[in-house]
């Protein structure tokens, strides 16, 4: 189903602004899916978890290092790039 955020109560709106992470403009649609995740088994999942560890191995072997505030900086401009109004914690 598909809603027209201009017909949302205040509350609806409030909620899906929380999981947007951002305003809801009144002319945009909003459409929600629940999505069941698929089943993998324990050992579907090992295999999974150690690609992801050779991936993660081989993208640090071929970076350069950096400081932590450098790494402060990217981490940052690339939450404000999806969302525009982020503001670090810090």
């Amino acid at each position: 189903m598909i809603w027209k955020a201009k017909d949302l109560s205040a509350d609806q709106k409030a909620a899906i602004e929380s999981l947007l992470g951002r305003q809801v403009l009144e002319n945009e649609s909003i459409s929600v899916h629940a999505i069941e995740p698929p089943v993998l088994s324990s050992e579907r999942r090992a295999e999974l978890a150690q690609a992801l560890r050779k991936h993660f191995a081989e993208v640090d072997a071929r970076r350069e290092p950096g400081s932590p505030e450098e790494a402060d900086k990217v981490l940052t401009e690339a939450m404000r790039s999806t969302r525009p109004g982020y503001r670090s914690h810090r």
